[in-house]
């Protein structure tokens, strides 16, 4: 028979939330609803069968096995009777937000201050079965991911009608809020194409294990204290099967301009095999109707199916919206919106500038706005087309994790050990290392200049004999 374990009275657990679901914004999704939660953890029993995190949740992810939160979990973990983290071990300090599906809280570790974590608590008690398959399609997906743009499942906990998931903590909050700090509520080009850069590689990453995301907007796209991105909110998402490729292609490189002529006259373009990882879920297929209505797809409006170009979709309209300050589709109303969505009228932009870049944007945005999904930019091979968009030339993908986050009213950025400054920029400690050998080869160069001139300074011939010159 289970052993049940009953927290102490006095635990700082036994507080009691119980508040109706404001909303953070004015957009809603289709899915939302109200929810009251009373939390109150002396009521709580937990059976050892119940409540004991998945084996997967004190694993390391293997790019995250250098990061300070897996060393607290796990020495809570190893401290625990039973080598398990319980909800037991978790100070919970404040209501951060509520959602469709439950409340999320900040909380951290007992007996350890320096590391923050956001608890995801949901009632199961309180939603329909529909929603219930949501929570466990979360919940799956989170304990897929490892990825830096992306939330990483510390814990998941099952505690009477509860469940628990323990996820990453964004100090800086979330991008709509962000925008509503900016002159006109939107963003210069240069973070524009930060943050849909950063954005582009968590979607082709979920991609590439099949999940439709469904749920893109600048309220689930939160930001890390380094100033980078991390999506949330993954109870809209749904799998599909993948078929990962990978492509060759050729094509022909010109020489160099000091390259450009050799020892036999003219160097003809040499021709260059590229391979690229194409990994997009192209027969993914669902006629369910979820998502936020200014970011909905024509083809998830109508009802007739839709696929994976509902992500890229949606990932245009979430550019459109950061250099502009609105979506594209506004209409006076919900009902207006999504007329204008399913309607034949085409892509109509604010105003045309003349800043740099803002071609290559308003380009992208019409390559990805397209109502035919089969015409659509990224619907057949993904991220990997939408890459090589001259708005995106010039940044290093394996690189972006360690580029500078951009300097915008409202964003405080916590410095790391070392960051690119830019998408041409080399770390510093490379550029003073290049220095220092460039100038190793100069004084080689210069001592056997000079010591070929000495030789030559120090002989003469005459008569066809080489006679050494007098000092």
């Amino acid at each position: 028979m289970d052993e049940e374990n009953f927290y102490p009275p006095d635990s700082d657990l036994d507080l009691s939330f119980t508040s109706s679901t404001s909303a953070n914004s004015a957009r809603s999704s289709l899915a939302s609803s109200s929810l009251t939660l009373s939390f109150n953890e002396s009521r709580l029993s937990i059976t050892s069968s119940t409540t004991a995190t998945t084996s997967s949740a004190v694993h390391l992810r293997p790019h995250r096995t250098s990061e300070p939160h897996w060393s607290v979990i796990k020495a809570a973990a190893t401290l625990s009777s039973d080598g398990l983290l319980h909800l037991r071990h978790l100070k919970i300090l404040r209501r951060l937000g509520a959602g469709s599906l439950g409340r999320v809280f900040l909380c951290r570790l007992r007996d350890y201050d320096h590391a923050n974590f956001a608890l995801k608590v949901v009632d199961r008690d309180s939603l329909t079965s529909k929603k219930l398959s949501h929570v466990q399609t979360e919940a799956e997906i989170l304990s897929l991911l490892d990825h830096p743009f992306l939330p990483t499942l510390y814990a998941h906990l099952e505690v009477s009608h509860y469940t628990c998931l323990l996820i990453d903590y964004c100090l800086n909050g979330d991008l709509h809020s962000l925008l509503r700090k900016q002159p006109g509520n939107h963003l210069p080009v240069d973070a524009v194409r930060f943050f849909a850069a950063e954005v582009l590689v968590a979607l082709e990453y979920l991609h590439a294990l099949g999940v439709v995301y469904r749920d893109l907007k600048p309220e689930n796209i939160l930001l890390r204290e380094d100033g980078h991105v991390m999506l949330s909110d993954f109870d809209l998402c749904f799998k599909a099967d993948v078929d990962p490729k990978l492509e060759s292609w050729a094509h022909k490189v010109e020489p160099t301009r000091n390259r450009r002529w050799g020892c036999f006259g003219y160097r003809q373009p040499e021709e260059e095999v590229v391979s690229e990882f194409v990994a997009e879920p192209t027969t993914a297929f669902s006629r369910s109707c979820v998502g936020t209505h200014e970011y909905l797809a024509p083809e998830l409006v109508s009802g007739n199916g839709h696929g994976n170009g509902v992500d890229w979709w949606a990932f245009g309209v979430l550019v459109y919206e950061l250099l502009y300050g609105t979506t594209p589709f506004k209409g006076g109303s919900k009902e207006a919106t999504l007329r204008n969505i399913a309607s034949t009228r085409g892509l109509r932009f604010e105003v045309a500038e003349d800043k740099e870049g803002m071609a290559e944007a308003r380009d992208l945005i019409g390559k990805l706005l397209v109502k035919d999904p089969r015409r659509r930019l990224g619907c057949s091979r993904g991220a990997t087309d939408i890459k090589r968009h001259p708005f995106f030339d010039g940044i290093k993908w394996p690189l972006l994790r360690t580029y500078k986050p951009p300097e915008v009213r409202g964003l405080v950025v916590k410095a790391a050990k070392s960051q690119l400054t830019g998408a041409f920029s080399l770390p510093k400690r490379r550029r003073w290392w290049w220095k220092g050998f460039n100038s190793i080869i100069k004084r080689i160069m210069v001592s056997k200049h000079n010591l070929i001139n000495s030789n030559h300074n120090s002989y003469c011939y005459i008569n066809g004999s080489k006679v050494r010159k007098s000092s």
